[in-house]
């Protein structure tokens, strides 16, 4: 009798440690896979958007961010999604601001609050799942780069040298 408590017991702590085990490695693969998952909503997203919707807003990034058509000189445009009770947003906050300051003619710094209704078409259109999420728009406003998660001034810096900031006309 002894010995079927002690094999019990035995069972119990292998099953518990293997329960451990696959808890730790999905939570890792969760952790490995976040950005593949981030990218398969944010196409979901864009999908589930419909056809007016998306017709309406490539005339409006079009006309608001194609800097070829509409001469406003902007180089690259730096959209910031997020809310503003979010802590990361908040660090943004610095970054948009040190953008602003090195980059006053080159780009054009837009924080969107996806928390507002008239930011939602802006989030379904970019497929916006998490945020905060950094997309940065070339010249003719088509998008170019997209992050998700803080992002700091210096990382984001060699994303505008990378799109030839300092060189394009």
């Amino acid at each position: 009798m002894e010995t079927d408590i002690k094999r019990s017991l035995r069972l119990r702590s292998v099953l518990n440690g293997i329960f451990i085990t696959l808890a730790v490695l999905f939570l890792v693969s969760l952790f490995i896979l976040k950005g593949s998952m981030n990218d398969l909503i944010s196409t979901k997203m864009k999908e589930q958007a419909g056809k007016p919707l998306l017709k309406s807003m490539t005339l409006y990034v079009d006309s608001a961010y194609n800097y070829e058509n509409n001469h406003e000189g902007y180089k690259i445009t730096f959209l910031e999604f997020g809310a503003t009770g979010c802590s990361s947003c908040r660090m943004m906050e610095k970054v948009m601001n040190e953008v602003r300051s090195k980059y006053p003619s080159e780009v054009k710094v837009t924080f969107i609050n996806v928390l507002l209704p008239v930011n939602q078409d802006k989030m379904k259109y970019f497929g916006i799942a998490a945020i905060p999420t950094q997309v940065l728009l070339d010249i003719s406003g088509k998008e170019v780069f997209r992050h998700t998660g803080y992002y700091s001034f210096d990382e984001l810096n060699q994303e505008f040298q990378k799109t030839n900031l300092n060189n394009n006309p």
